[in-house]
This record gives structure tokens, C-alpha cells and sequence, in this order.
């Protein structure tokens, strides 16, 4: 499986000539999920979830489809009739020939007058990725790379590295990143390397890896 990161928190995925992408948002690029199989959208927030993104998406593509949740599925579903599908919490489905599991419910809290909104993390291929969206969702069975939320108005760094000491994967990938300044990276680097106990890692929009 190869990975592909994008801008921010989008991710794309590529197995047997298909490909599935993960939360092509505002701050990714406007192409991010061109060319995709499926798109996954992990929450309403827009720079995961951008109407303009998945409409170029699905036009290229009239086989395309979406999983999301109920709050995306609701705005997106007249604009793609029969094409986006509605997952929750435990629900397992084959997305362009892609193992998905959805896990988690709610948001990270970013203030307590804020009210939290839905999220669904999604666990790939039994586990060898997992993106959590926005939240700190442990998944019940272990995965061998976390795509990790590394700086957003919802998280610090202490939460950062015991999500990744608790969910214990063999590596971490930053996502979550494009408010991260670039004299801000070494400092995470170091402490989240040093401090996880997982193998951390981060690549350049657009940098691709095998799984």
C-alpha cells in the first residue's frame, strides 16, 4: 500500500491500481483528491471536509464514492445521489477495495463553551493505518502506522505523546500540520520522537511511502 501525504490532514492511499483519500480539506491542495476511488471525510470541519475538493473529485471520476458521516453525508448526499454512504462508530465496509473500520465518535474538545461535533476515525486495512481525524481515538486492535494530529487549537504536545504511547504503533506519521511553522518542527520532531516510544516521522506534502 502506498502512502501519500498531502496538505494538512489529507492523506491518499494506493493499493492494486485503486485509490482512497482521506479528508481532502480547505488547507490541502485543490487537486488533493483528484484522480480517487473513494474519499473518506472524517468530520464538518473545513479543512477536512471542502464541497469545492469532493465535487472536482466525483466529477472526474462518475464511479467515485464517499464515506463520512452523518453531519457531511447530509450536505453532500443530493449533490451525489446513491454515492455517499453514512458510517458510524463499529461499522466495517470495503472502500475501493479498501478494509475500513470506523472508530470514535466526538470531536476533541477545543473549549468547554464550544459544543463538540461529530468524528469518525478511520482504521485501514486492519490496521495498518489509522487516521483519527480530529480527535485522540484509540482503536481496539493494534496499527502499525497512526497518521498523528501533531498541532491544531484542540491538542499540546503531552496529549500528542501519550496518544502515541497509547496507541503503540510501529510509526507515527505527523498530519495535522499546516499551522505548525517551520521553526516549531525540530522541537516537535525531538520530543514526540524521543518521548512516544514509536518511531516518528514526517513527510512533505505530496512525498509518498510504502506500507
Amino acid at each position: 500500500m502506498k502512502l501519500t501525504k498531502m496538505s494538512h490532514s489529507c492523506v491518499r492511499l494506493e493499493k492494486d491500481g485503486h485509490v482512497l483519500v482521506v479528508d481532502p480539506g480547505g488547507f490541502s491542495e485543490e487537486d488533493a483528491a483528484v484522480g480517487a476511488d473513494a474519499v473518506l471525510v472524517t468530520h464538518e470541519h473545513p479543512d477536512h471536509f471542502d464541497e469545492g475538493r469532493l465535487r472536482t473529485a466525483m466529477e472526474a471520476n462518475p464511479a467515485a464514492e464517499i464515506w463520512t458521516l452523518k453531519a457531511v453525508a447530509d450536505r453532500v448526499s443530493a449533490a451525489f445521489p446513491g454515492r455517499v454512504h453514512t458510517v458510524g462508530h463499529g461499522d466495517a465496509f470495503t472502500a475501493a477495495g479498501f478494509d475500513v473500520q470506523a472508530h470514535g465518535e466526538l470531536h476533541a474538545v477545543i473549549h468547554p463553551d464550544i459544543p463538540r461535533i461529530t468524528n469518525v476515525g478511520y482504521l485501514v486495512e486492519g490496521g495498518k493505518l489509522f487516521h483519527p481525524g480530529d480527535a485522540l481515538t484509540v482503536p481496539d486492535q493494534p496499527v502499525e502506522t497512526l497518521m498523528l494530529p501533531v498541532m491544531a487549537p484542540w491538542n499540546k504536545i503531552s496529549e500528542v505523546i501519550d496518544y502515541v504511547r497509547e496507541v503503540r504503533p510501529q510509526r507515527a506519521y505527523d498530519i495535522h500540520d499546516a499551522l505548525l511553522t517551520d521553526l516549531a518542527r525540530p522541537i516537535y520532531d525531538r520530543q514526540i520522537g524521543a518521548l512516544g516510544g514509536s518511531e516518528h516521522l514526517r513527510l512533505a506534502p505530496r512525498d509518498a511511502v510504502q506500507l
